[in-house]
């Protein structure tokens, strides 16, 4: 009688990887049904006595603008990663709800002159404002700064108290990685990007290879976070914006169009951005009218007054 002729059987090791998704406003590959949190954005001091702040380092997109005596202070805007706490906060200026208004989600801020905070009131956002019964428990000064300087928000608790606003919609065109990405593609090689606000104010961004992102200085000395490590960006846009003062502070115009440069990769393009509304995000495009695509990963937006000026460094 023959001998039977086992039968081979196979286990297969393949394991379906799961759905991904590009997260709203860094363009990084995420898992699917993840980072549904609404976004938190805040008023972010940028006076000497703030420095170092809490949580800038894990933002997904910070735009810096002026304000009085030629200074300037941040919203920043976090999403894909809350930090516990963030800060210290200030007051509403009112070209803010033209800022976050294409985020929806939470915007925190320390109070401000009425008017301002009624628009910021009207904006499709909620607001939380320090000094409000609603925030007794999730805004509070801490004793490691000076006044005015000190106030921290409990960034994670305010958006987990908040399931009912939804994520933010994508704001920018992305590529799938840095080398992809239109700046570093077509544009020119820059070693940093060195930007005046005013005579007050003079950020810097220098491109560092081994990180590959673009480190931060102010006037010329490191620009560190709460961490100790200097502050970096995947992205630096900056965006040439009129000012206006009929309101009695400066006020960035941010409808409208200008003159951009974007650098990603340690090359920088010429662009053109546009906003068409409070509620439409910024729209990037190149020279030929073609639109932009960023480098995956956080970006600062500089915006410029036309009357300071944005230097390429080669």
């Amino acid at each position: 009688m023959p001998t039977p002729t086992p039968t081979p059987s196979y286990t297969s090791t393949f394991v379906t990887p799961p759905p991904t998704v590009i997260a709203p406003l860094t363009g990084e590959v995420i898992e699917a049904g993840t980072a549904l949190n609404p976004s938190i954005a805040a008023k972010i001091d940028n006076h000497v006595e703030a420095r170092p702040q809490v949580g800038l380092e894990r933002t997904d997109i910070v735009f810096e603008e002026l304000v009085e005596g030629g200074l300037t202070r941040y919203v920043a805007i976090w999403q894909s990663d809350v930090p516990d706490e963030i800060g210290p906060i200030r007051s509403i200026r009112p070209m803010d709800p033209d800022i976050v208004s294409a985020f929806g989600g939470i915007i925190c801020y320390s109070g401000g002159q009425q008017r301002f905070v009624v628009l910021m009131q009207r904006a499709p956002v909620f607001n939380a404002i320090h000094g409000q019964e609603a925030t007794a428990d999730t805004m509070y000064r801490t004793k490691t700064k000076p006044s005015p300087h000190n106030v921290l928000v409990k960034a994670a608790v305010i958006v987990g108290q908040h399931p009912e606003l939804p994520a933010p919609g994508q704001q920018f065109a992305f590529a799938f990685d840095v080398a992809s990405s239109t700046a570093a593609k077509d544009g020119a090689a820059a070693s940093a990007v060195n930007i005046t606000f005013s005579t007050a104010s003079a950020p810097s961004w220098t491109w560092n290879p081994a990180t590959a992102t673009y480190l931060r200085a102010q006037k010329g000395v490191a620009d560190m976070d709460s961490n100790g490590a200097q502050l970096g960006a995947v992205n630096v846009i900056a965006l040439r914006v009129g000012v206006s003062t009929g309101l009695g502070v400066p006020k960035t115009e941010l409808i409208g169009s200008g003159e951009a440069w974007v650098s990603s990769g340690g090359r920088s393009i010429h662009a053109l951005w546009s906003k068409d509304s409070a509620t439409s995000a910024i729209v990037l495009r190149d020279d030929q009218g073609v639109t932009i695509r960023l480098a995956p990963g956080n970006s600062w937006i500089e915006l410029v007054p036309t009357a300071g000026s944005v230097t390429l460094v080669p």
